[in-house]
């Protein structure tokens, strides 16, 4: 029978357990009702840090791949949104609050000459699919719901806190990281490249489906009745 692979939670439990500390698996239910002090250093320097605040056992929550992480998010949530870009249109285009200015993207300030051009900001881009800026995320696709870390917290009143996490999910974040600063640095840019991306897969699956169609051969319509013979 074959041996199952153990998780990187399994790991840092046995790990724990060698140390002498005592593994509690824990959820986040509230994180907004914790107050968390996050560790700066790596699983054996926690590991010190813990026993030096005389924890006798290190909280265990096993963290999994998510759907959502293969989409751009730029941390403002909607009602942030509406109070810096919600009233755009408040003087109709002829500004007497002094407000819209300074609510139009900086790129488009800075260059007139393109009167018709759209730019967009970073948070206009909320929700897109990184998987068009770095192709290479969606082998990671399938791993969605595989644990890919541990988070740690030591007991009591500091909550000190450390998240761990496997080595191909390390690489997954730097590929998020590395979309996620494109869209940042320049979101019109990236929006084209995202585009241009979704359209070359969709011409690539629109020619693969063409190819998968059989062809069906025309022929001409037999005739119903002979034709008469002529009488000698």
């Amino acid at each position: 029978m074959a041996k199952t692979q153990k998780s990187i939670s399994d790991e840092i439990c046995d790990y724990l357990k060698k140390q002498k500390l005592s593994p509690i698996p824990v959820q986040t239910l509230n994180e907004d009702m914790e107050t968390t002090r996050y560790f700066g250093g790596d699983l054996k320097e926690f590991i010190a840090a813990a026993k030096t605040l005389g924890a006798k056992g290190i909280f265990v929550e096993t963290l999994y791949l998510e759907e959502d992480e293969f989409y751009y998010d730029s941390g403002m949530d909607d009602e942030e949104y509406m109070a810096l870009y919600g009233n755009e249109e408040c003087c109709n285009g002829d500004c007497k609050c002094g407000k819209c200015e300074g609510k139009k993207s900086k790129k488009a300030k800075d260059d007139d000459s393109d009167v018709d051009a759209v730019y967009f900001e970073p948070e206009d881009l909320d929700g897109l699919d990184l998987t068009l800026l770095k192709p290479q995320m969606a082998k990671y696709l399938d791993r969605v719901g595989e644990a890919c870390g541990a988070r740690l917290t030591v007991p009591g009143v500091d909550h000190l806190e450390v998240e761990i996490f496997a080595d191909w999910y390390d690489d997954f974040a730097e590929l998020v990281d590395e979309a996620s600063e494109a869209i940042e640095i320049d979101p019109t840019d990236a929006l084209k490249q995202a585009q241009a991306i979704f359209e070359a897969e969709e011409a690539e699956l629109a020619k693969a489906e063409d190819k998968s169609v059989k062809k069906i051969a025309v022929h001409p319509p037999k005739s119903s009745s002979k034709k008469a013979s002529k009488k000698k």
